[in-house]
C-alpha cells in the first residue's frame, strides 16, 4: 500500500515538473504540494484530527447541551443521598459545607467523564465515516443547505436563555425539594455552643407535608421538564411565557393551601418563636402564613411578568 502511494506521489511530481528541472523547480513543485504529513493524509482511510469540521459542531453543540443537565442530576442525586444519610450527630453546617466540597469535585467529576465518553464517541464515529466531504453538518446530521437560513432566528441577548438559567433553575428546583422532603431534618431551631451548631427543635410536622407529597412530585416533574424546553427552545416565546404563568400559578395555590394548613408548624417551635418574640400564637400563626402566601403571591407575580416581558423583546 505505502509502495502504491510513493510510486504516486512520485508520478504527480514529475507531471509537474518540467522538461529539464533544475533544484529551483523540485522546490516550487514541493512548496505547491504542501506539508508531507498533510499530504500523506490524503491517501489514507483514516483522519489526522481526533473531530474533524464535519461533526465538530453538531459534537460541540452536543457537549453544551449534556454537561449542564449531567451535572445537575449528579449534584442532585448527591444531595439526596448526605440528606438521608444525614443522623443528626453531625452539625447542619458541616453537612452544608460538605455537601458543597464534595459538589464541586462531583461537577469536575461529571465534566470530566462526559467530555471523555462525548469525545471519545464522536472519534470513532469519525473514522468509521468513509465519506471524504468534510462540509460541516447541521444539527440534524444532514449537509447544510440554503434552506437552513431560514430556520437561523436572531435571538435578542436580554430574551435569550443561557446555559446558566436553565442550571439555576434546575437546582433551585432540587434545593427546595431537598428542603421539603426533609424539613425535618433541615428548618426549624439551631442552636451552638461556639463548637458545633446542633439542629433542637423542627419548624414543621413532616407528616402533614408529606400527604401533599403527590402533587409536589408533580410539580417537581413540571419545573424539571420546563426547564429541559427552556434549554433546548434557548429564547423566550410567548408560549413559553403562558406555560410558565400556568407553572408559577399551580405551584402557588399548592404551597397556599399547604402553608394554610393549621398542624403545619410543630406545637414546640411556635411555642420557643412566641416566647422568644413575646408574641400570641394566633400573631405568630398569622404572620408566618400571611407572610408566605405574600412571598409566594409576589414571587409568582414578579416570574410570570418577567417571563412576558422577554417574550415581547423583539
Amino acid at each position: 500500500m505505502r509502495t502504491d502511494i510513493a510510486l504516486e506521489l512520485r508520478s504527480t511530481i514529475e507531471d509537474m515538473l518540467p522538461s529539464n528541472y533544475m533544484e529551483e523547480d523540485v522546490k516550487h513543485v514541493l512548496n505547491q504540494l504542501g506539508s508531507p504529513a498533510v499530504l500523506a493524509s490524503g491517501y489514507k482511510d483514516q483522519p489526522m484530527h481526533l473531530i474533524g469540521p464535519r461533526y465538530f459542531d453538531v459534537y460541540h453543540s452536543l457537549l453544551k447541551m449534556i454537561l449542564p443537565i449531567a451535572a445537575v442530576i449528579s449534584l442532585i442525586t448527591m444531595i439526596a443521598q448526605n440528606i438521608i444519610g444525614y443522623n443528626g450527630d453531625e452539625a447542619i453546617l458541616n453537612v452544608v459545607l460538605t455537601i458543597i466540597g464534595k459538589g464541586i469535585l462531583l461537577i469536575i467529576e461529571v465534566g470530566i467523564q462526559v467530555f471523555f465518553w462525548l469525545t471519545a464517541t464522536f472519534a470513532i464515529i469519525e473514522r468509521l465515516d468513509k465519506d471524504k466531504e468534510q462540509q460541516p453538518l447541521t444539527a440534524s446530521l444532514g449537509k447544510w443547505t440554503a434552506d437552513d437560513l431560514e430556520n437561523i432566528a436572531y435571538i435578542p441577548k436580554k430574551k435569550a436563555i443561557s446555559k446558566f438559567e436553565v442550571f439555576g433553575s434546575l437546582m433551585w428546583t432540587a434545593i427546595w425539594a431537598t428542603l421539603y422532603f426533609y424539613a425535618d431534618k433541615l428548618l426549624g431551631v439551631y442552636k451552638g455552643d461556639g463548637e458545633r451548631l446542633d439542629f433542637v427543635i423542627p419548624a414543621l410536622n413532616q407528616d402533614v407535608l408529606l400527604q401533599y407529597w403527590p402533587i409536589i412530585v408533580m410539580i417537581i416533574g413540571l419545573e424539571i421538564a420546563f426547564a429541559i424546553y427552556k434549554l433546548f427552545k434557548e429564547q423566550w416565546t410567548e408560549r413559553m411565557a403562558i406555560s410558565n404563568t400556568v407553572l408559577q400559578i399551580i405551584t402557588t395555590i399548592v404551597f397556599i393551601v399547604i402553608l394554610k394548613n393549621p398542624n403545619l408548624m410543630s406545637e414546640a417551635f411556635i411555642e420557643y418563636m412566641t416566647t422568644a418574640f413575646t408574641i400570641t400564637k394566633e400573631q405568630f400563626n398569622m404572620w408566618v402564613v400571611g407572610g408566605g402566601i405574600s412571598i409566594f403571591i409576589i414571587g409568582a407575580v414578579v416570574n410570570a411578568y418577567d417571563g412576558f416581558k422577554k417574550s415581547k423583546i423583539r
